[in-house]
């Protein structure tokens, strides 16, 4: 696999799509074993050289992570893989994404990408944090933020986060379920796309041009998906929340206290890193801080990082 750069050190080249990361916020979540709640300390700590500081503060014992929104430049269009937290959304029990405030639109607008410019944005699933942007305040009203854009959503997720359907949620997180930390999230960031007429609900697989595929790969939640790159011999994936932190790559079946279905989700996860350490394949997290992305390769029951992809670390926020 050829990561060509492009544009600076934020964008590469793979085959005829350019990718290109910004990031709307980096920090501190949460101490490890409230993130990979079966994950036994001396995992971190053995793996200290690869995880310390970008993705775990050894020093203060904290989880780190960053909200990723990926720009693909594919077939003639500009599309958004997953948006973030946005801004000015009331998370009464996420305090972390409650009411942020960030310059997420000047960083887009500094790799060339206004609101109107976007064709297509991809969540790759529908929780608070990826798909926070999907629209603004405006005039004391939600408003999808791409005016231009169709929204592609996942019909399961759809269905599973409504709170017209009443579905339980079984994720816990700090004692509390799932749908506490997207409490609103709904509302403010997923019906006000669909009844604009932006919203394209999909099923279990969505062909979006030569290039650009999306599968169903369930566990995290419902509706989860992948989108896999495929140019001339390049291939990725943008793989969402299948990985918060590269201890799920050396012990994949260490689930997240996000996973909706935990089994289901470390099934998916191996065999999603599978397909990519086999195929040469770069992976693309939502929440992967320093170089963002990696290649894989397998190593013993696990995987690890042959090498990482060639984006710069997140300015600071």
């Amino acid at each position: 696999m050829s990561m060509t750069q492009r544009h600076g050190e934020n964008t590469i080249r793979l085959g005829d799509v350019e990718i290109t990361r910004v990031v709307e916020w980096e920090g501190a979540i949460a101490p490890p074993a409230a993130i990979l709640p079966d994950a036994p300390q001396r995992v971190w700590e053995n793996n200290r050289s690869t995880l310390h500081p970008h993705f775990w503060d050894a020093e203060t014992d904290m989880y780190r992570a960053a909200m990723n929104t990926w720009v693909l430049r594919s077939a003639g269009r500009i599309i958004l893989v997953d948006t973030g937290i946005g801004n000015d959304k009331y998370r009464p029990y996420a305090p972390v994404l409650s009411y942020l405030r960030t310059d997420f639109l000047t960083r887009l607008a500094a790799v060339g990408v206004a609101p109107e410019d976007v064709d297509l944005v991809i969540n790759t699933h529908v929780h608070a944090d990826h798909v926070g942007w999907n629209t603004t305040l405006a005039d004391n009203a939600w408003v999808p933020t791409f005016p231009n854009a169709r929204y592609l959503l996942n019909e399961a997720d759809v269905r599973y986060w409504d709170p017209l359907n009443g579905h339980r949620k079984s994720a816990v997180v700090g004692g509390l379920t799932a749908d506490f930390g997207n409490q609103n999230m709904f509302e403010d960031s997923v019906a006000p796309v669909i009844q604009a007429g932006q919203a394209v609900l999909w099923e279990d697989s969505h062909v979006i041009d030569e290039n650009l595929h999306l599968r169903v790969e369930p566990g995290h939640t419902p509706g989860s998906a992948v989108l896999e790159l495929t140019s001339g011999s390049d291939r990725a994936v943008f793989v969402g929340d299948l990985l918060h932190t590269p201890v799920q790559l050396f012990e994949p079946h260490q689930h997240s206290c996000f996973d909706e279905d935990r089994d289901r989700a470390s099934v998916t996860r191996r065999r999603v890193l599978s397909r990519a350490a086999d195929e040469h394949a770069l992976v693309l997290p939502a929440h992967f801080p320093g170089a963002g992305a990696a290649e894989i390769e397998r190593r013993g029951a696990g995987f690890g990082v042959k090498r990482w992809a060639p984006f710069a670390e997140a300015a600071a926020i």
